[in-house]
């Protein structure tokens, strides 16, 4: 399906099948804009959808967890930062991926800039999954002191740093990593032509992507099997029959979900870069480059559908909302009971 997806888009457009390293990038594709065309087009408009469906769905996440004091727990917190990285996708990554698409003349450092700031945000959704894994990790490993250690206040502080490192590593770049030689101050705009494919590659994609993505996985392997051995050998001891560590088991497939869709997403793109560092004579198609690209950026309207077929809770409230604030229907939002019943058991589900 995506090769006969490929094949149909080159003949509409007419665009050739290969693109030889360096010659058409943005993040890994530069070119010319005299060569500006249906693809570029195509693009364009695909990437101003994913923003707009980004930001809507993420400003409804935020919405509900403001609105329905049943998510306003810790985890939900870490929801509201990814929340928020995808709604700066949608706003800022993506009108700015589009600017070094069309290859805007500018002063060195700006472009640079410019690109630093497309690196922050994968990074911060990265981080922000690697907290909330650690936070369903200590859930099940420690349930009885969970709540004591880990406070609103803390994992708020825990954010501030997961944004700072986010930030630090993407305006490395601006330290002097970069491509800037003696030439001409102003140039065409494009990822490569300011970024070094090392720093893309090692710096950024192995060790502050794959590596995080590597913890995470371990981790969810360890909370599965602590979950399901709780779940076996204990269920008839346990509160409510386990009830409440059955919920918590499948909170935990819903985060680790999230992780899986980021991988699927931003895999193919740090792929095909590394794919242009390690053989710079090898040739990608330009197409598959635009939509690995688009992959990465459609990562950010994702998670909300993830929240609204998955959490029972988050998909009530969304509900209530369209169907007062948007389909202007009289409807009450019910808080299930069953949350006091977790509130005494002193564990929590989200």
């Amino acid at each position: 399906m995506p090769e006969t997806l490929i094949k149909t888009i080159n003949k509409v457009c007419a665009i050739d099948e290969d693109v030889s390293p360096g010659s058409r990038e943005v993040v890994n594709v530069s070119y010319s804009t005299s060569e500006y065309g249906c693809l570029d087009v195509i693009y364009i408009m695909v990437e101003v959808v994913i923003g707009i469906c980004a930001v809507v769905g993420n400003a409804l996440v935020i919405w509900a967890v403001k609105l329905n004091p049943a998510l306003q727990k810790t985890t939900f917190l870490y929801i509201i930062s990814l929340a928020l990285t995808d709604i700066a996708v949608g706003i800022l990554v993506i009108p700015l991926a589009i600017t070094v698409i069309l290859g805007v003349v500018m002063h060195f450092y700006s472009c640079l800039f410019i690109c630093c700031l497309l690196m922050i945000f994968p990074h911060a959704s990265i981080l922000s999954l690697l907290a909330i894994t650690i936070d369903r990790y200590l859930r099940v490993k420690l349930p009885t002191r969970y709540k004591a250690t880990i406070t609103k206040k803390r994992v708020r502080v825990i954010l501030g740093l997961c944004w700072l490192v986010s930030v630090l590593v993407g305006l490395v770049p601006l330290l002097g990593w970069n491509q800037h030689t003696d030439g001409s101050s102003y140039i065409e705009c494009h990822f490569l032509a300011v970024m070094r494919k090392d720093y893309v590659v090692y710096f950024s994609f192995f060790t502050w992507i794959l590596l995080p993505s590597f913890i995470m996985c371990t981790l969810y392997a360890k909370i599965f099997y602590i979950m399901r051995t709780k779940l076996s050998q204990n269920s008839a001891r346990l509160p409510d029959g386990g009830t409440v560590y059955l919920k918590a088991y499948k909170t935990a497939k819903y985060m680790a979900l999230l992780l899986f869709l980021f991988a699927v997403s931003w895999l193919p793109l740090g792929i095909l870069n590394c794919i242009l560092y390690f053989c710079p004579s090898c040739t990608i198609p330009r197409i598959l480059v635009y939509l690995s690209i688009l992959l990465s950026h459609a990562n950010s309207a994702m998670n909300p559908a993830v929240y609204a077929f998955k959490i029972k809770k988050f998909k009530e409230t969304c509900t209530f909302i369209l169907r007062t604030c948007f389909l202007f229907q009289k409807s009450e939002l019910v808080i299930s009971s069953a949350e006091h019943t977790t509130e005494q058991t002193g564990v929590s589900v989200i």
